[in-house]
């Protein structure tokens, strides 16, 4: 394979037994059209927060400056 994007060829590896052609081919068909399918099928999810993260959003408020920390503050 020269790893061109254009370059389709399918390389089987037959590990056991002496399967004929036409079977071959079926398991290539099978396979490639479940890969087809699954892929087709395919979605990223989506970075969504949290219920907690939404919940959490309005329990910070910035700290008030203008009153001091208790006895320490002046």
């Amino acid at each position: 394979m020269t790893g061109d994007a254009e370059d389709t060829r399918l390389r089987v590896e037959v590990r056991r037994g002496n399967p004929s052609p036409d079977e071959l081919a079926a398991v290539v068909a099978v396979v490639s059209a479940g890969y087809t399918q699954e892929s087709e099928e395919a979605r990223a999810e989506e970075n969504r927060r949290s219920a907690w993260e939404l919940s959490r959003r309005g329990m910070r408020t910035p700290l008030r400056r203008d009153i001091g920390w208790g006895r320490f503050g002046g």
